[in-house]
Formats: C-alpha cells, structure tokens, sequence
C-alpha cells in the first residue's frame, strides 16, 4: 500500500503514441503545495490566525477521500486524477484533445474513439465489469467497462470508488446498443470505457437528496412543504461511494464453503434492492429541502430545464422586440420613490437619504419615452414587499417590461402584446420539445391553447358574465365592480376556455381602484380606465395601460391617491417637456413560465427564489 502523503495524482500530457494520454506522477502533497498561493506579498500585513473553530470547518470542507494506486498496475495511465486547472497549459493547445456533447452522440460516432467530460449520475461495479450513467446537464449515457486489455481490476476498483455526481474525464468507443437502453436519454447507444479521470470530486459524505427521489413522477400538491423527514432507509442509501469497505475474512474457507456464501449474500442483496425500491417510491422531497440545497437541485432534470425555459422566453422576448424597432434599455433599481404607489415597497436609507428598491421600472421607461425613444424594453429585477407565502407571489423577480407610444388607440399596444406571446408560444412550443418532454414527464400538463387572433375581453362585460353563472363579483360601495380575487379570476378562466378554447386572453377597462395613478382613464366612463391584464389558465401574467402624457393631469392624480408629489418630483417634471401619448406593459417572467408549463408553484421558476421567509441562498 502507498503511504498517504506520496498518493499520486497524474499530470496529463498529450501524446498521440500512447492512447492520446500520457502521465507524469508527482505526490500529492506536492503537487497541491505549489497551487497554494503566496499569502505574504509585499504591502501586505499576515493574516490573522485562525480560530480553532475555522480551522475544523476548513479542514471538514477540504477533506475528501483519495484513492490509493498501486502504481506497479501496467494500466495505470488510463485511470487516476486529472490535475487542477489552472490555466497553467499553453494556451495555443487549447483547441487539441476536444470533448464532445453528449447531446451529440449519434451513428456517425460509432465505433469511433471519442472524448466526454461528464457527471457520474450512478454506477455498478460487479467483478470484471460494470455499468455508468454519464450524464451532460440533461442528457444521460450509459457506459460499459470490463476488465481487458485496456482495463485492469485495478481500474475497476477505481472506477467502483468514484462517488456519484464527481465530474470525469471519459474516453471511449461508441457501440450499437444490442438491447433499447430506456434507463437513460440516449437508448441506442452505448460507450465502451476505455480512460476514466476525475476532474473534480464530490467531497460531501452524504448527498442532500437523491436526483432519482427529486425527479420522480408525482403529484406537485405532494411537494409542497418546508422540509421532509428523512427515511432511514433513504439516508443509508446516500453515501457517495457506491461500495464500502468490508472487513478481511479471518478464516479460509473451503470452496464449496465460499460458493454457498455467496449464493446466501447475492439472495440477500437483491431482497434488499427489491425492498429499497419499493420504500423509495414513496420518498417525497419537499420543497424547502429542494430550496435549501437550490444549487443541487439545479441538476435535477425537471429544474434544469425549468431554468432553459426561463431563458428562452427572455430570447424570444428580445427577438421579436427588436424585430418591431425596441430599443433594450436599463433602468435603476435604486430610486427615491414608490414607482407604483401604495405600501408594498422595500424602503431602505441610501447614505442620508431614504429611498426604496423600485416596485418596477415603470417611471423610468416612461421618462425613456418621452426623451424620444419611442419603443423601449428591459429586462430586469422587480421588488414587492409583499407579506404573500403563496405559491403565486415572489418578493424578487424578473420583469419583462415595455413602453411605446401610440398614435391613436391603446390597443396598438394589445397588438404587440398579442404578437409577443404568441411568437413567445409558438417558440417555445417549437424550439425547447425535449425540455418540455422533460418537464411533463414529471409533472403532467395539458399543452397551452391560444387563439391567432387577440382575444380581448371587457372587464364591466366579465363581470357579468360571471355572475351570470353564479360567480359573486365584488362591488364598492358606488355599485362600481371591484377588482377580482384569485378564484374570480379563475372562475373567468375556466369560461373563457369552455367558450373560446383558449388559455391566453386579454381583460380591459379595469376599474380605476385596481390601478396606479398614472393609468389613462376611460373616455366614457371615469369609473374605469384604458387598463389591461393577460391572463394565462385563469392567471394573471402581465399588467398594462396607457398612461397619462398630460402634466396636469398627472399631478392631480398623484395628490388624489396620497402620494407626495416631492418624492416623484423628477418624473413629473419630465412631463413638462411634453410628453407623446403612450402606454406599456409588466410581464412576470417567472409566472410566464409556470403557467406555460401548467406548474402550481412559482418559486420552481425561479432560480433562487425570495419571499417573506427565503432570503438565502
């Protein structure tokens, strides 16, 4: 056996001559001494020393498991540890020695010598052979490797010793898959393991959750929850290595002796494999557990392509903005005053000055308007200080905003609007299929139902709709409808899909109590004003108006709904320069993506969620 501090790592050289690899060995002290940076630079005072305390939660943090080579192995320059990257290579050599994509893995490739860096979702070593699942974000490959002329038992103990989740380097030959591989993304084809390298290992001793418990088909009601108690059968099956140490016999037995035991302990594994599995279909992992490890949960395949959603309807919003002359502006989320009115608002002091994080970039897109740039959009952070633990609400996300001006109607707006969602859509329908499969294969969902043209439905109209069906709408003490609650909302949802058979419409003319100061009100009617909601199965999406472009007017309605004209005093003076008639709208991004995707929670689409009890991670 080695002695600990000569454990080797291998420093990979390329060299066409010996199966593209070539290694020279240095100890491990060694080599991770010369990494350590020089902390004594000139200028500089020595650090202080380290409580007794910081020094055990670093150690725990570092400590991690080597495995012990036994360097007389005439294989050992297939398998080992990759050195730390460090840019520490020629940067002309980059380009040699590529990896490829998983995704990429096709008949042109088979029985070609080909490179992967990868994750070790899970392996099973038995004997002389064994079996890996590779998997590059979402897609999985199963690997084969057996003891050969490339392969020695010492290779295999190696690979047995890999914990899951470590990310290697692989190399090896794509085979036809004799059999339909439905365990993983890639069922046709199969690699033969010919170099295995780690690049960088796992080093908790136990995993937060299993990636199968946390991707399982289930019901989402299921989920909901702060955190889970953990099974004691699921906490056993955590551990990274997928093998233990057993202890030395300390008798020989006979041969006939030998077989009958491992006759007994093959029964008794695959009993307990069997009943594993049985109890692992009932582990359920919540969603504060999920939240609370968020950055393994990212790996999970459901959130991963959540998040690939995410950025697709932020590209697709772009695209056909700037297709129809938008401009992509970037407004500041430090501003003196509430940009929506009301109490919802994160205050905070900015040096001496009070101030807030914006409600939304509404002032500004609007100031952006009326210094001449007639078509505007943002993309960017939107803060409520709403006390809401709902699954709708977020105290934190990203808004998809725009502004415009109009030349006579607000409903030039409602084109664009209609326009973006359906290109929104169509191309999320069109260019993220193997992400939605992904998602739907976890948490079923009927496909979205919209219409080509706009479906715009009036508020006054709605409401009586509504009550029509024996749905109670709220009134004020004028008789004026108020706004709607969350099961009025869905109630006109589920009318407007058994009438129409569509999930996506529009809802116009809200009443002016529904609405911040700067909503142009209805010509006929004062009650009510030029508004709008996007609704998508029975909820809302987007918020929109025109907006009042006279000085006057303005004023007055700032003072009408209480407001301290002083604290927007930089906004309404811009409407003195004059203003061009305009309207806009807010998007949730967020809800854009779990409405489309039919989820119960908003908080799966978001990355790192924040409400009123989640301020980490």
């Amino acid at each position: 056996m080695i002695k600990n501090e000569f454990r080797s790592l291998h420093i990979l050289k390329y060299n066409k001559n010996i199966i593209g690899l070539n290694y020279i060995s240095i100890p491990f002290n060694k080599f991770y001494s010369k990494m350590e940076p020089n902390t004594k630079t000139e200028g500089k005072t020595e650090e202080k020393p380290k409580t007794e305390e910081q020094t055990k939660v670093e150690e725990k943090v570092v400590e991690k498991k080597v495995f012990a080579f036994d360097e007389t192995d005439t294989l050992r320059i297939n398998y080992g540890y990759l050195p730390f990257i460090q840019s520490q290579g020629d940067p002309k050599t980059r380009f040699e020695n590529r990896f490829e994509s998983l995704w990429n893995v096709d008949e042109v490739m088979v029985e070609k010598s080909v490179s992967f860096r990868a994750r070790i979702q899970s392996s099973r070593v038995k004997g002389n052979r064994g079996f890996l699942v590779l998997r590059d974000n979402c897609c999985t490959f199963q690997a084969i490797i057996s003891v050969g002329n490339n392969v020695s038992k010492q290779m295999m103990k190696f690979v047995d010793f890999i914990p899951i989740e470590s990310l290697v380097d692989v190399k090896g030959v794509v085979k036809k898959a004799q059999q339909e591989i439905k365990s993983c993304s890639i069922h046709n084809y199969e690699l033969e393991l010919l170099t295995i390298f780690i690049v960088s290992q796992v080093q908790r001793e136990k995993l937060p959750f299993q990636l199968e418990d946390a991707q399982r088909k289930i019901d989402q009601h299921q989920e909901e929850g702060e955190h889970e108690e953990v099974k004691k059968e699921e906490s056993s099956s955590s551990n990274l290595s997928n093998t233990t140490e057993q202890p030395k016999e300390t008798k020989e037995l006979s041969e006939s002796e030998r077989k009958k035991k491992e006759k007994a302990e093959k029964k008794e594994k695959k009993a307990n494999e069997k009943k594993e599995s049985h109890e692992k279909k009932d582990i359920i992992i919540k969603m504060g557990t999920k939240l609370d490890n968020r950055v393994f949960d990212l790996r999970v395949n459901t959130t991963n392509a959540l998040m690939k959603l995410q950025s697709g309807v932020c590209f697709l919003f772009r695209d056909y903005l700037y297709k129809h002359k938008f401009i992509e502006i970037h407004t500041p989320k430090l501003i003196a005053g509430a940009s929506e009115g009301g109490t919802n608002v994160f205050t905070l002091k900015y040096f001496n000055t009070p101030g807030c994080l914006a409600q939304s970039p509404q002032l500004y897109k609007q100031m952006a308007v009326i210094g001449d740039l007639p078509r505007v959009m943002e993309i960017g952070s939107v803060f409520r200080a709403e006390n809401s633990n709902t699954p709708r609400h977020l105290c934190e996300f990203m808004g998809l905003d725009i502004e415009m001006t109009i030349q006579s109607h607000y409903y030039e707006v409602l084109d664009i609007l209609h326009g973006l969602f359906i290109h929104i859509f169509d191309g999320l329908n069109s260019d993220f299929k193997t992400e939605l499969d992904i998602i739907h294969n976890q948490y079923a969902f009927e496909p979205i139902k919209y219409t080509k043209e706009p479906l715009i439905l009036d508020f006054y109209e709605s409401c009586k709709w509504l009550e029509e069906t024996g749905v109670k709408v709220a009134k004020d003490k004028d008789g004026i409808y108020e706004d709607f609650d969350t099961p009025t909302e869905k109630a006109l949802g589920n009318l407007v899909k058994l009438k129409y058979d569509s999930d996506f419409y529009i809802l116009k003319r809200y009443p002016k109590s529904a609405r911040p100061f700067y909503t142009m009100p209805d010509p006929f009617d004062d009650n009510y004003t030029n508004s709008y909601d996007a609704f998508v199965r029975g909820e809302e999406i987007l918020s929109g108006a025109q907006r009042i472009h006279d000085h006057d007017m303005l004023l007055s309605k700032v003072k009408a709904k209480g407001i301290n004209p002083e604290t927007l005093k930089d906004y309404i003076k811009a409407f003195e320069l004059g203003a061009p008639p305009h309207g806009g709208a807010g998007i949730g991004l967020e809800r854009v993506v779990k409405l489309f995707v039919g989820l119960l929670n908003v908080k799966k689409c978001s990355m790192f969620p924040r409400d009123p009890k989640r301020l980490t991670p």
